[in-house]
């Protein structure tokens, strides 16, 4: 999967140009920010690597091979939950991996623990709170030991604490061998990240106008 080099990647629907030329590549170690205000097209980056938007041009190259079945996870600002228990939501994202019933209960179990959540795991995904459905969602990539993580402004609509708990996760599921790419608009929180994770990870800055943006 890696090195992931990204070349002249452009999309442009409806000829309005929002990726145009981008070219990046990503090793499998630490975490890379995308910094730049809302509306550079941080998002849609992410997703035409997560295989959600086909981009008009360019090309992806996953480490001289094809893209990758599995392997790469993304979580979304605002994530949506199943109307299902928080276990069952973390559970079925081990389902197309061929993993057992008593398995996937088992490792959801213990990735719950993980982003305490643990005790919650009868309740309602969709009863709790913003900052509890984003450590759900982080739960749910990571229990499919994913290489490359995706994250798209995890903590925009999180209070301080709520985000500190968040950041806190995604240390951790980088000191496990997984690649993280997180966009934010907040330079602060992403100097502090990268300077508590170590020498690996890197700020990267997205959007011609971000050197501009208060």
């Amino acid at each position: 999967m890696f090195p992931l080099r990204i070349e002249n990647l452009r999309f442009a629907p409806n000829g309005r140009p929002v990726l145009d030329g981008v070219d990046l590549t990503l090793d499998g170690e630490g975490i890379s920010l995308l910094l730049g205000p809302n509306g550079a097209g941080k998002s849609v980056l992410l997703r035409t690597l997560a295989g959600l938007i086909e981009p008009t041009g360019g090309r992806f190259d996953w480490g001289g091979g094809a893209r990758p079945h599995f392997g790469v996870a993304m979580v979304f600002q605002h994530p949506m939950m199943l109307r299902a228990s928080v276990l069952a939501n973390v559970a079925l994202a081990l389902k197309p991996m061929g993993v057992a019933r008593a398995e996937r209960h088992r490792r959801a179990r213990e990735v719950l623990a993980r982003v305490g959540l643990a005790g919650r795991e009868d309740d309602s995904a969709r009863q709790l709170s913003g900052g509890e459905r984003q450590r759900l969602a982080l739960a749910r990539a990571w229990i499919t030991a994913p290489r490359l993580l995706l994250l798209d402004e995890p903590t925009a609509s999180l209070d301080p604490s709520a985000s500190a708990e968040v950041e806190r996760i995604i240390r951790e599921i980088r000191t496990e061998g997984c690649k993280v790419v997180m966009s934010t608009h907040n330079l602060g929180q992403a100097t502090g990240l990268a300077r508590v994770v170590g020498a690996h990870d890197h700020l990267a800055a997205f959007g011609a106008d971000f050197a501009d943006d208060p």
